[in-house]
């Protein structure tokens, strides 16, 4: 994810409360984190350093594990909710919600006349324009947004490019129309629609959109004693500078009993996901669908339904690790730690993963917990693990494994869709509504480029997969 202003202050949030589990002072201190982080005096972003606190206090309830609006009380203080938190046994399958206090509301209009207008005599926008909602005034031309159809006629008309277009950032990045404004301008995202993709939450400049986390519920358990094994992303090995074997040494010292790869369930995949297109295609099948990805998976639910009969019924990598580990002992506590929001859908959905924590969230965890990677031993890798699980973090990761394990690669003839937006998923639908395609094995993931460029990541997707193709090769 490409740091900013918006980034720095959700992670500042995240390792403050982070700081307060470490401590196990989360219900005594976190009503101070508002004020602590915006004095009185301090620089502010927002109007007043009231509404700063009051879009942080709604930040950490969204941290807490809550939806903002779970709030029937206003006047309830956050150490409730922190209380609640530390009682409860359920949660909701509801992972991202907008704080509507940091909503700034962004104008529906998205074609705009700049200042750059010369109210020239030709006036060829309004000619352009077929629904009549763009009139020439004394100084510019001006848009009447109740007639504006947002065709972006006028916009390609206009000799000065004095017309721009100004998308609502959120709206714009959600490839399913999930998010929209209610009659207060205040986006909404609807859950039925929802793919858990997080673009939303990475295009949003203004810090409004939130994942709801469970720090605080894996943190628990470990207090009281339970076993509480970490399964970690084979994308997670490009994330931070130090080691990739000592970072799997720092996560148990944040207490957890095991530490275990996920590339380790990826090999099972891999077979599984050989066996299940060779049979597919021997049995006439005109092609199959990668099953890896959450957001994907979740389209495919809600909105692509005519696809389930191609899509791979092998279950992810994180499925098949959490498998081996409960298989060992039912009662183990499976957190698995997540470069995206998908995967806590996903989990939701399944018994075997029981909490998912994400890199940012366990960078901020580090810096609680004072821990210094680099200070850390090695832990070896597992080697039983094959190299190309590890292949899962980035794009072709899948559709590679598979051909690498396959006596004959050249049966493969694989398509691979880099990231969802609304062109591949219009490509997608196609391929589904006519049951063929160009290829007979389609690799999808949800964000340009692999896990490596999750909506959680902490590290340039670049950097990070060639730290991991490294690691394949050594």
């Amino acid at each position: 994810m490409a740091i900013n202003n918006a980034v720095e202050i959700r992670r500042d949030i995240i390792c403050q409360l982070s700081k307060l589990i470490i401590e196990n002072k989360v219900i005594e201190k976190i009503d101070r984190i508002p004020y602590e982080m915006r004095p009185r005096n301090s620089a502010k972003t927002r109007c007043c350093i009231h509404k700063e606190r009051a879009v942080i206090r709604y930040k950490l309830m969204a941290l807490l594990g809550y939806n903002i609006y779970d709030e029937t009380d206003e006047l309830t203080p956050l150490s409730e909710y922190a209380k609640r938190a530390f009682e409860r046994n359920e949660t909701s399958d509801v992972m991202m919600t907008v704080v509507d206090e940091a909503c700034s509301s962004c104008v529906k209009s998205s074609y705009i006349v700049t200042n750059l207008c010369k109210t020239c005599v030709a006036r060829p926008c309004t000619y352009a324009c077929k629904k009549d909602a763009i009139k020439v005034g004394e100084h510019q031309a001006v848009i009447d947004p109740s007639k504006c159809i947002n065709c972006g006629l006028c916009k390609e008309a206009c000799p000065f490019h004095a017309i721009i277009y100004q998308p609502v950032p959120c709206e714009e990045s959600c490839p399913v129309a999930a998010i929209s404004k209610d009659e207060n301008g205040i986006e909404h995202i609807d859950p039925e629609k929802c793919i858990y993709c997080g673009k939303c939450m990475v295009a949003c400049p203004f810090g409004a959109i939130m994942e709801k986390t469970f720090m605080v519920d894996v943190f628990k358990e470990i207090s009281q004693g339970k076993k509480v094994v970490a399964l970690v992303a084979p994308s997670l090995g490009g994330q931070f500078k130090s080691d990739y074997r000592k970072v799997l040494t720092a996560i148990k010292q944040l207490g957890f009993d095991q530490v275990i790869e996920v590339a380790k369930g990826a090999n099972i995949t891999t077979e599984k996901e050989r066996e299940e297109l060779l049979e597919r295609l021997h049995e006439g099948a005109p092609f199959m669908t990668t099953s890896c990805c959450p957001s994907w998976m979740n389209l495919v639910y809600k909105h692509i339904p005519e696809m389930k009969p191609y899509v791979s019924t092998t279950s992810s990598p994180m499925v098949y690790t959490a498998n081996l580990v409960k298989e060992a002992n039912p009662d183990t506590v499976t957190v698995f730690i997540s470069p995206c929001v998908g995967k806590r859908s996903e989990a939701f959905r399944t018994e075997e993963v029981d909490f998912v924590i994400t890199y940012e969230e366990l960078e901020a965890l580090f810096k609680a917990a004072n821990i210094n990677i680099d200070e850390c031993e090695i832990t070896e890798f597992d080697s039983t693990i094959s190299g190309h699980g590890r292949g899962y973090a980035m794009v072709s990761g899948v559709v590679d494994s598979v051909k690498q394990t396959l006596p004959d690669a050249s049966i493969v003839n694989e398509i691979v869709i880099d990231g969802l937006n609304k062109s591949n998923i219009r490509q997608l639908k196609q391929y589904a509504q006519k049951g063929e395609c160009p290829g007979n094995f389609i690799e999808i993931m949800s964000c340009p480029g692999g896990c490596v460029n999750g909506c959680d990541t902490i590290n340039n997707p670049k950097t990070a997969a060639r730290t991991i193709l490294s690691q394949i090769k050594s």
